[in-house]
């Protein structure tokens, strides 16, 4: 008895000894270390995120800034006066000169659009619907547009106005804006009539469509003896009816095409700039 007493406690013994050296946790029971290893990586995770989140917040913030100033239009510095030339407002520039192109886009429109991108000149394309019948001249009148030029409406077929009813003056101006708008994303802001010849109602409704109305100043190259690129190159820039402000006419031709080059320095070397038409006053 004494014997077995003895080998149980020595047996006991090995199993205390056991237990108080054994360091690894029992089964289901979370290990110190690393649960304070996981307490780290939680918290640099927290950490790592907080700043993505930060940084993305002050890129976001930024982004809606420059939007938001990209997004606010100039404010008119210009506006068309009662015989169709350019008038500062207030203190802008008076040696300045519209160009303007009608018939658009017919051969060569985009063309001379190209040319004046490259001299970084500025001007209004005045364009016909009947230009605008297929898919390739749709995309000619895109190519201007995405060129930078401001795209003005000259009536669907090209009418004098004076010589039909009023319902189909209408039918002429709106339903040109709405095709340049289905092709460009966007509605003109000018109005040119026909050959220059306006109604009171032509008027009203241009500028019901927000359009301002405008006329010319003064154009040649529908004269046979100026389709010619000298030749119009020369009178265009040094007819006595230039002056600062003038509302320059001009078409979608071939020789106003290989002129325009020798037009557009023909005036910067007379001390004028060619006005941006997104600076002119349009109604409210």
């Amino acid at each position: 008895m004494k014997r077995s007493l003895f080998y149980i406690t020595i047996a006991l013994l090995f199993v205390l000894a056991a237990c108080d050296g054994n360091d690894e946790p029992a089964a289901g029971e979370p290990d110190s270390s690393s649960q304070q290893e996981n307490e780290n990586t939680e918290e640099q995770t927290e950490n790592n995120n907080q700043e993505n989140v930060e940084e993305g917040t002050e890129e976001t913030e930024e982004i809606v800034e420059n939007e938001e100033v990209a997004a606010e239009p100039e404010e008119p510095k210009y506006k068309i006066s009662e015989n169709w030339s350019v008038v500062p407002i207030d203190d802008a520039d008076e040696e300045v000169v519209l160009l303007t192109i009608d018939d658009a886009p017919d051969e060569y429109g985009v063309e001379m659009a190209k040319t004046l991108n490259e001299l970084d000149a500025d001007a209004i394309f005045f364009v016909n619907g009947h230009f605008l019948d297929t898919p390739e001249e749709e995309e000619m009148l895109k190519e201007i547009h995405e060129l930078g030029f401001a795209i003005g409406n000259h009536t669907y077929s090209h009418p004098t106005l004076p010589e039909i009813p009023e319902e189909e003056q209408k039918e002429e101006i709106v339903s040109l804006s709405d095709r340049v708008e289905e092709i460009i994303g966007e509605r003109p802001s000018f109005f040119r009539a026909p050959h220059g010849a306006n109604t009171d109602y032509s008027i009203q409704v241009a500028e019901e469509e927000g359009m301002t109305v405008m006329n010319w100043s003064y154009g040649y190259d529908w004269n046979e003896e100026y389709m010619d690129k000298e030749a119009l190159a020369d009178i265009m820039v040094n007819t006595e009816f230039l002056s600062a402000g003038s509302n320059l006419l001009m078409h979608d031709r071939e020789w106003t095409s290989e002129a325009l080059s020798d037009i557009v320095n023909g005036l910067r070397d007379k001390g004028y700039e060619l006005v941006d038409p997104d600076l002119i006053q349009t109604p409210a």
